[in-house]
């Protein structure tokens, strides 16, 4: 690409210093045709001349060039799956999260609404982000839903979500090749953590950052192999790790059609009831430098504070509903 917009500088230079120095020849000279058609003609000759000459030239260049380039190997699909409900940081949230999305190829993002219908909020950014993506809802039970004051923890939260993502990947997918993530709103990711599963067989596992009280969690790894878990809570959970954690092999999600998260599960085994039907600890495959390095973090946008908001809306005087946030 660099080689040909010089060229194609070259060829611009030189067709106007040509039509310069012709211009310049004709200052100060009396207009009779008869005694410059010739010269005007062989002027435009050479021109022409000139530049089919470069027009080849590029043509070559181009030729040698996608020669040259090794074919591209197909990757598999990264199949980003997130759960997302209505609140104030949502826009933010997402809008965050696709932005870094942008940067992994092939990437196909899964987001499933809480709510009985799908919001305009999350259609158009989804719409406008420049990813492809699917756009599903589905509504948390009453029964299933935390209530005002409930701890984050005392409910597994996006079961459903997530459940009916993996219902579309069984009926809709079109090859067996990829990979099934799962990604919440709230976290943030490095783009090394999509190189890094990007190549999944079974099930892949790496630490997660700040999570369960502690600097991270991690699968503690020896002769390359899985054989504990370095957790704060309950290490003897059939796998004790976050969402944040692991990544499925398609291939793996369409082989066991019962595979789904229980949303009836004990606090702290959301991620078990989904993995234990599909693998076992030795079968882990350890990423990250075997285990080594934290690339997702369970993040935590704060709550925003809303009282001057709340007071002039008594007033009145509240913020336009119209803008969306």
């Amino acid at each position: 690409m660099r080689m040909r917009l010089k060229t194609v500088f070259v060829l611009y230079f030189m067709v106007s210093l040509l039509g310069l120095i012709y211009a310049l020849m004709q200052l100060g000279q009396r207009c009779d045709c008869r005694e410059h058609n010739l010269p005007k003609e062989r002027a435009i000759s050479r021109l022409r001349g000139e530049l089919h000459r470069l027009q080849e030239q590029i043509k070559s260049e181009e030729t040698k060039q996608s020669q040259n380039q090794p074919a591209k190997a197909s990757i598999p699909t990264i199949f980003v799956i997130t759960p997302t409900y209505t609140r104030p940081v949502q826009k933010a949230e997402l809008t965050r999260l696709s932005h870094t999305f942008l940067h992994v190829p092939q990437l196909h993002w899964v987001v499933v609404e809480d709510s009985q219908h799908k919001t305009s909020l999350v259609r158009d950014l989804l719409a406008k982000s420049g990813l492809s993506y699917t756009h599903l809802n589905v509504v948390t039970a009453k029964e299933n839903k935390l209530q005002e004051g409930d701890p984050r923890w005392k409910k597994p939260r996006g079961v459903e979500q997530r459940n009916e993502a993996l219902r579309w990947l069984r009926e809709g997918a079109q090859s067996q090749q990829g990979v099934v993530y799962f990604a919440d709103d709230d976290n943030t990711y490095s783009l090394q953590l999509f190189d890094e599963m990007r190549n999944t067989q079974r099930v892949s596992v790496w630490p997660v950052g700040l999570v369960g009280g502690m600097k991270y969690e991690k699968p503690v790894v020896e002769g390359g192999k899985v054989v504990r878990f370095h957790t704060g809570w309950n290490p003897s959970r059939p796998f004790p790790i976050d969402m944040a954690g692991f990544a499925v092999s398609l291939r793996l999600v369409l082989a066991n059609p019962d595979s789904r998260f229980d949303s009836m599960a004990p606090i702290g085994f959301l991620e078990s009831s989904f993995l234990q039907g599909l693998v076992t600890i030795d079968q882990l495959e350890p990423k990250a430098d075997k285990c080594s390095l934290v690339l997702v973090w369970h993040t935590r946008t704060e709550k925003p504070k809303m009282k001057r908001e709340e007071a002039l809306q008594a007033q009145g005087l509240g913020s336009d509903p119209d803008v969306e946030v």
